[in-house]
């Protein structure tokens, strides 16, 4: 049976520089949207208008949540998320850390994986969000890996399980997710391709009538 075998040039995004350092990519090239693979710098393709929309809708739920269920945080991009067991350094669309997450978060870089980590998807980034960083995430330890693929109107759910396996969740009740990691919160799936998008104002609204219920 033939190994398919994955080299530089298969792998997304322009190379900047090459035999670069955590330390020297945290310094030179994390604040300029740059992902660290192995030891090779890659620039990142500038994000799309709807790609923008989306991540502020989900970063502002998510920011409601905690303001009133007080049990982590959020960080956006370029925020780094360093995997050592998959050798890189990423900047996630938006990452969820936990109150109680056993890794380092630092001033300037996620020392360990992130209990969520939410890409939303551009034509440039297809292949390495369902793909690569797929991968990548499970083996560093991401506990939950949300693909928000606007272009197909398709939300993929994954779960780590006890083998450290990533499980797709399909199981949508009203066409609402649900995580065991924020109790209470749902994302409802169909509203994420909606051409409006609801405002700061109505996402508080929402998340109130959500927890209360």
């Amino acid at each position: 049976m033939a190994t398919s075998i994955q080299t530089d040039q298969d792998i997304p995004g322009v190379v900047v520089a090459r035999d670069v350092t955590f330390e020297e990519y945290l310094e030179r090239y994390a604040a300029s949207y740059c992902e660290l693979v192995g030891s090779v710098v890659r620039n990142m393709s500038p994000i799309h208008e709807r790609h923008d929309r989306l991540t502020r809708y989900i970063a502002t739920l998510l920011e409601a949540y905690f303001e009133l269920r007080p049990i982590g945080r959020i960080l956006q991009a370029p925020f780094v998320m360093r995997l050592q067991a998959a050798e890189v350094a990423r900047e996630p669309d938006i990452q969820v850390i936990l109150h109680d997450n056993p890794y380092a978060l630092t001033p300037t870089f996620m020392d360990g994986p992130a209990d969520i980590a939410i890409e939303i998807v551009s034509p440039e980034s297809v292949e390495r969000d369902h793909g690569q960083k797929f991968v990548e995430y499970e083996k560093g330890g991401v506990r939950e890996y949300w693909i928000i693929d606007p272009l197909r109107s398709e939300a993929r759910f994954y779960q780590l399980d006890a083998e450290g396996i990533y499980r797709p969740q399909y199981d949508y009740t009203d066409d609402h997710y649900t995580t065991p990691l924020m109790p209470g919160l749902q994302i409802h799936v169909a509203t994420l391709w909606a051409t409006t998008l609801p405002g700061p104002a109505k996402i508080s609204h929402i998340i109130q009538e959500m927890l209360q219920a």
